[in-house]
């Protein structure tokens, strides 16, 4: 009986000192529910600007008309001019991207020579014009990039875009050095007020992006740009006569150069962790 007891009492005393030392043991809660970051109110949005220059060419001059006229040489260059654009595009992931832009391509001086020949009172006429004229351009154009691969922050770029031009001609002038061997020459001057012509425009572009910040990208691009014809008012000539014809700018092609600056909406999420866990004693 007295065994009994003994065997009792050892098993009270076990779980009074199992319970004592269960209430010192820290409590252990299931870690915290963190809800997820919210999504960015503007996607993949993102601003865009650029500025650069370009290097513009024809591929020919139309006279206006003459019916048995020749050119039997033709040189035309352009001065540098300024390009100012602005665009809203989206970056749909990580190697996909479009925009919309909206560029003025400032005045840049047109030179041009034409040496010429025409039958005129049955004798061959030989002569020389001298043009120049300035031209500027609007350009709207919506546009698709691949970007492709980004290495130390910066991304190789490949794109291309498709659009509408309103090129502007002014200032035209014309003077005519024309003649025959035998007779001396007949100076000639006309000109031509201003005109604008809207036609198709497209363009090739590529680049490196380099990323400043999660939402700042700075480009250095590169594109080239088919911006269709222009013409210039109608001809008249120094005595006020109007020829009803105007001169024509075929096929107004670029190289530009440009540095751009995209601004990204979409800012960075914050990551979530559960705090450390802190035990007592």
């Amino acid at each position: 009986m007295r065994s009994v007891k003994c065997l009792v009492a050892a098993g009270a005393a076990s779980l009074l000192s199992s319970m004592a030392f269960a209430a010192d043991m820290p409590m252990i809660t299931p870690p915290p529910m963190y809800a997820p970051a919210p999504p960015a109110d503007f996607g993949g949005w993102y601003l865009r600007g650029d500025f650069g220059f370009s290097n513009q060419s024809i591929s020919k001059r139309d006279y206006y008309s003459y019916p048995n006229l020749l050119s039997l040489q033709q040189q035309n260059s352009f001065d540098t001019g300024g390009i100012f654009g602005v665009g809203v595009g989206y970056q749909f992931n990580n190697w996909f991207r479009a925009d919309v832009t909206a560029q003025y391509r400032g005045n840049a001086n047109f030179h041009g020579v034409d040496l010429t020949s025409y039958p005129d009172t049955g004798t061959v006429q030989r002569g020389s014009d001298a043009y120049s004229a300035s031209k500027s351009e609007l350009v709207f154009l919506a546009n698709v990039y691949a970007d492709l691969g980004t290495w130390w922050c910066v991304t190789p770029y490949i794109g291309a875009g498709v659009g509408t031009s309103r090129n502007t001609i002014s200032n035209f002038t014309d003077i005519g050095v024309n003649g025959t061997f035998l007779f001396g020459t007949v100076p000639g001057l006309a000109s031509a007020s201003s005109a604008s012509k809207w036609d198709l425009a497209w363009a090739l572009h590529t680049g490196l992006a380099y990323r400043v910040t999660p939402n700042v990208t700075v480009e250095l691009g590169y594109s080239y740009m088919n911006l269709g014809d222009g013409v210039t008012g109608a001809l008249v000539t120094k005595d006020g006569v109007t020829a009803n014809q105007a001169m024509t700018f075929k096929d107004i092609t670029s190289h530009d150069l440009k540095l751009g600056v995209r601004w990204n909406f979409e800012s960075e999420q914050p990551v979530y962790a559960p705090p450390p866990l802190v035990r007592k004693g």
